[in-house]
């Protein structure tokens, strides 16, 4: 008898402490999701960037897929060796794609084979405080076109500036919920939740050769291009009590 009444108090006990938690998650959902305000901050910080990317393309035909890619092979170790004379290391020379095909002539509505085609792109990184144009002549002299040029953050910066902007954003959300608050004649309670929509930040092209449509020499492009200051953004939205 006495194992019956002690199973039936620690039921009574497991069901009380249930209800108990039911009524406290309702009580909190009732209250919490009845008087909220959504808040969505949003801030514009100005940059400066401190890298540049420097774009080549190098494009050989050829017979066969080996002649194509033979060729190919010099301009870019041409392209590389006249690089490391301006300074950069073999590191700083990044390979962004390679391939080599058969090129067709489909105007006549059939595939009639040109040959074979061999290109290679190469990347080359550097401080904005380095000599674009030398870079872009040092390049095309030695066989490579130029694609495109980018300007950059390094890592570092951009994690600076990554957390300056969400900061700026967060209290930017929290004077418009305040403002919204005050006008409703209540106060702003405890953050109920948070999201962030991150750091609106791409690498800016700086230039296009494609766009551009011309001849391509270095001091031309370098006086043309300016790292200047660029605007990001920082968004974040926000979710207050309201007392």
């Amino acid at each position: 008898m006495k194992t019956n009444n002690s199973v039936a108090i620690t039921g009574m006990i497991v069901a009380a402490v249930l209800i108990i938690a039911l009524l406290g998650v309702y009580v909190f959902s009732t209250t919490v999701s009845g008087r909220t305000v959504v808040s969505n901050g949003i801030s514009e910080v100005k940059v400066v960037p401190d890298l540049v990317s420097v774009y080549f393309s190098v494009e050989t035909s050829g017979s066969s897929a080996k002649v194509a890619k033979d060729a190919n092979a010099v301009i870019v170790d041409d392209v590389v060796t006249a690089l490391v004379k301006k300074g950069f290391s073999r590191e700083d020379i990044v390979t962004e794609n390679f391939n080599v095909y058969e090129d067709f002539d489909w105007s006549s509505g059939r595939g009639i084979s040109k040959g074979f085609k061999a290109t290679h792109s190469i990347k080359v990184e550097f401080s904005t405080a380095g000599e674009i144009g030398d870079v872009i002549d040092a390049g095309i002299d030695a066989g490579a076109m130029l694609s495109y040029i980018n300007f950059e953050l390094s890592q570092e910066l951009e994690n600076q500036y990554k957390a300056d902007a969400l900061k700026l954003a967060a209290q930017d959300a929290r004077v418009k919920a305040e403002a919204i608050a005050d006008g409703l004649g209540m106060r702003l309670g405890d953050v109920v939740s948070t999201s962030s929509s991150d750091f609106d930040y791409y690498p800016w092209l700086a230039y296009d050769s494609v766009a551009s449509g011309e001849a391509v020499r270095g001091e031309k492009v370098a006086t043309e291009i300016q790292a200047g200051e660029r605007m990001i953004q920082g968004r974040v939205s926000v979710t207050y009590e309201l007392k």
